[in-house]
């Protein structure tokens, strides 16, 4: 029995994925989706800034998500997680940990990015629930509270901007104030922004969700939440095997197609949008999906 060739194959299977498996299914391109389940949002009560969606779980999104997708006949899923894929003659050849081997003429990598947490007791618990990243999808619930922000000195700037009209105090942790440019430090002490150069030793946390952190000073704050900047670095090891250049900040380069540097292979999501959110997600997906379509209509046209 000759081994089904799929017009796309697509790694990764929450918002960006799924989205992109809407727009090939419904142009009725034999798809397959192969996932982990295990979403970088997982630990998020609710989702926020999603038309239509606001205030919604997350689990709950993707799994109305999935299943009006698979309502697709042309799509398929695989719970998996895929380690690695090489080019092939008919396009890519996909292997998955528990051996499952898949072809493909195309493929999208919804790969997603994986956070580098500090070494901070409380902090991994409170990620994504009250240690946060987002001023879009999560400022306003702490609209009024006492924040705290952990970020590179360029980013921690740039989020105080972002927070100004949300909170009504912020404290900058773990910065040496002389990294800042004398006039960012005029603009934060301006804005009454306090700048800590000590080290958060512990958070304590009630169900995720911040109390108070306990500094290298033996000074304690209240806060109520804390955007944090992370490092990262790709989830999957499969661009880099694919030889997909990445840019300067470490995400998938691409076009305005969502189109990477390997042709064939496109890329949405986490994995290659600074912006981090379901509703940029899904657009970057559908968007990537379209794409794939369209690749494939103009070579047999």
């Amino acid at each position: 029995m000759q081994k089904k060739i799929y017009d796309v194959i697509i790694i990764g299977g929450s918002y960006a994925g799924l989205s992109a498996a809407l727009a090939l299914g419904r142009s009725l391109r034999q798809t397959l989706v192969i996932d982990s389940g295990e979403p970088c949002n997982r630990q998020t009560p609710r989702s926020h800034n999603f038309l239509t969606q606001d205030g919604t779980p997350p689990g709950e999104i993707s799994s109305i998500a999935k299943s009006q997708v698979m309502a697709y006949k042309s799509v398929e899923f695989v719970e998996g997680f895929a380690i690695k894929a090489d080019a092939n003659k008919n396009g890519f050849l996909v292997q998955t940990e528990s051996g499952g081997t898949f072809e493909g003429k195309r493929m999208i990598l919804a790969t997603g990015i994986k956070d580098s947490m500090p070494k901070i007791p409380g902090f991994s618990e409170c990620w994504g629930i009250s240690a946060i990243h987002c001023p879009y999808c999560h400022g306003y619930e702490y609209r009024g509270k006492k924040v705290g922000l952990m970020a590179s000195p360029e980013k921690a700037f740039h989020l105080t901007s972002l927070l100004l009209n949300l909170q009504n105090e912020i404290t900058i942790l773990q910065t040496d104030p002389s990294s800042f440019s004398k006039e960012q430090l005029k603009t934060l002490h301006q804005h009454n922004v306090k700048i800590l150069n000590q080290k958060i030793t512990k958070i304590e946390h009630k169900d995720g969700h911040v109390q108070q952190v306990f500094l290298d000073s033996g000074e304690q704050l209240a806060l109520s939440a804390i955007y944090a900047g992370l490092p990262f670095e790709q989830s999957s090891d499969i661009p880099k095997e694919l030889g997909c250049e990445l840019n300067e900040q470490g995400f998938l380069k691409t076009d305005m197609f969502q189109k990477t540097s390997i042709p064939g292979v496109f890329a949405c999501g986490d994995n290659c949008i600074p912006m981090r959110s379901v509703a940029q997600a899904v657009a970057s997906g559908n968007l990537a999906g379209a794409m794939a379509n369209m690749e494939l209509s103009q070579e047999s046209f």
